[in-house]
């Protein structure tokens, strides 16, 4: 593992009325956009997105994740975690989890992703479904450390289907808040 996940404070999830009077327009809109991230990135990209695995394997889940997914404290889960690139560039850390027991049951492979969207994936099949995202600061130390910088933004939401659920993180990193910016030029 590049580094280690320590369990952190408590994080505050926020839902978007908490978020909505706060923030400007352009950082609402990347936060809660219920879409395809990765379609998203390829097209601000023009079709230079790449994803970069960082780590993938079983690991013990943060009580945050482990809240989320309604696991035991401390359960064992698969865990994966990416850069999301535009023009090379690491855009998005995204870490995604899922529960032990329910990954045995069957129903999804992660370990055979590589280097494709895990997102294009959940987007492709229509018996996903999507629960409300949830933003907060991400801590800087459940970050890579080549990314770990205070106060980014992140999100995360759950995938189900037919008992399978998957918690799915993403940051927001400063390349990307910059690419989005030229875009709008």
């Amino acid at each position: 593992m590049p580094y280690e996940t320590p369990q952190a404070a408590a994080v505050a999830w926020l839902a978007y009325p908490q978020l909505a009077t706060t923030l400007d327009q352009p950082t609402l809109d990347w936060l809660f956009d219920e879409g395809s991230l990765t379609r998203r990135l390829t097209r601000l990209s023009h079709d230079h997105f790449s994803v970069t695995p960082l780590f993938e394997g079983w690991q013990t889940l943060r009580d945050d994740e482990c809240a989320a997914l309604d696991l035991a404290p401390g359960a064992q889960g698969w865990v994966r975690e990416v850069y999301l690139r535009g023009h090379g560039q690491p855009w998005v850390f995204a870490r995604s989890v899922a529960g032990r027991s329910v990954l045995e049951r069957g129903g999804l492979d992660l370990e055979t992703l590589g280097s494709r969207s895990l997102g294009e994936l959940l987007f492709c099949d229509q018996a996903f479904i999507r629960h409300p995202l949830q933003v907060c600061r991400y801590p800087q130390g459940w970050l890579p450390l080549a990314a770990a910088q205070p106060n980014l933004w992140g999100r995360r939401s759950r995938f189900a289907r037919n008992g399978l659920e998957l918690l799915v993180a993403e940051v927001f990193l400063p390349a990307l808040w910059q690419a989005a910016k030229e875009e709008t030029r």
